[in-house]
């Protein structure tokens, strides 16, 4: 059986992304999506139109790779270096607000539940995850034989 370890990211995430932006109802970009950075520590609002679905898809393999997880070790991880110019760089965590409200939707979606350590992948985010692994593994002739 295919799981999440056996395909590459960025396929996995595209992949699901596109899934979220075109058949499901409850993944929805807030409104606020198009005028936001996605942490101190940036510059710029993304580029990419979609980037709450890619977000979304991330957070949701994230929590199945690493769960059970937190706000805060989530923000760790979409965090970057803030250049402050002459000084010397610091780490800055990513978004708060956009963690908060990922996860919210992830759990209305029925992916993601919270538990007492922190947020975990339900049985049905786990079957969709690892059906979709399964998908994008056929399309993929040099690790189907793995």
């Amino acid at each position: 059986m295919t799981t999440v370890y056996d395909v590459p990211a960025d396929l996995l995430i595209n992949k699901v992304a596109k899934d979220f932006n075109e058949n499901n109802d409850k993944i929805d970009a807030p409104d606020w999506t198009s005028l936001v950075k996605t942490g101190v520590h940036k510059e710029r609002k993304p580029e990419n139109i979609d980037w709450w679905y890619v977000r979304c898809a991330s957070i949701l393999r994230r929590v199945y790779m690493d769960g059970p997880v937190g706000i805060n070790s989530l923000r760790t991880f979409y965090g970057g270096k803030k250049d402050r110019g002459v000084t010397p760089e610091t780490f800055k965590k990513g978004s708060g607000a956009i963690v908060r409200g990922a996860l919210n939707q992830l759990e209305d979606a029925g992916y993601i539940q919270k538990v007492d350590a922190g947020r975990i992948v339900t049985s049905e985010g786990k079957s969709f995850l690892d059906k979709t692994s399964g998908e994008l593994i056929k399309d993929i002739p040099e690790l189907e034989k793995y």
